[in-house]
């Protein structure tokens, strides 16, 4: 019999950000009530398929993100902290108000590689933590499928990597909108496809993403209600 597994490469949905800083890692940030729409969304998504496992980052936008699905599966929802956003130097700041923020000479050295990148996590660093969090979701769900919910970045620079491309790129052309899907298919450890999806897209446009990428919601600037 083939083995066939999906492990889906979730991100959260919008969240409760009203400062509209680049949050990062910083505890304390969840989502929004659009963002638990989105959630509930996407358990509805997923309700007809083989799920077996689901694993988010620790973060709590990616906990509660999880949730609805886990629940349909009446799974307990693990965490991975493979799963993490990436680290980055400029967290805490409202980076989309002004970019002339980003020019302040104190942050000129974390410009010295932009292919690392120098002022975050290195993008190798990421591919290796994303690739371990895969391999260990497709053991948990083998012949079934695995949720995992994760970040922008992790999952943008995973997916570069399964495409051959080199990691840096242009955040504006990141396909992957709040509460997204980038499906992986393997049969048995080998990957065979993958494929984006928007299963609540029609959300987007309502929603505020601190980097909205291709996707259809708006750039959230501090004192603005998506």
């Amino acid at each position: 019999m083939t083995d066939l597994t999906t492990v889906h490469l979730v991100r959260h949905g919008e969240v409760d950000n009203p400062t509209g800083i680049l949050y990062g890692r910083q505890p304390g940030f969840h989502l929004t009530r659009l963002g638990r729409e989105m959630a509930a969304g996407l358990g509805e998504a997923f309700a007809d398929r083989d799920v077996r496992a689901v694993i988010t980052s620790p973060l709590e936008r990616a906990c509660e993100t999880g949730l609805p699905t886990a629940r349909r599966f009446s799974l307990n929802a693990q965490t991975d902290p493979a799963l993490i956003e990436a680290d980055n130097k400029f967290e805490g700041i409202a980076v989309n108000d002004s970019r002339w923020v980003l020019l302040n000479p104190k942050f000129i050295p974390l410009y010295a590689n932009p292919f690392r990148p120098s002022w975050g996590e290195p993008y190798t660093q990421i591919v290796t933590r994303m690739s371990a969090a895969v391999r260990r979701a497709l053991r948990a769900a083998r012949g079934g499928e695995a949720v995992l919910v994760s970040h922008q970045l992790p999952i943008w620079v995973f997916r570069r990597f399964v495409e051959g491309k080199h990691p840096a790129h242009d955040p504006r052309k990141r396909q992957c909108a709040l509460a997204s899907v980038t499906s992986f298919c393997f049969t048995g450890d080998v990957l065979t496809s993958w494929n984006y999806w928007e299963p609540v897209g029609d959300l987007l446009r309502e929603a505020g993403d601190m980097v909205p990428g291709t996707s259809a919601a708006k750039t959230k600037k501090s004192g603005i209600q998506p």
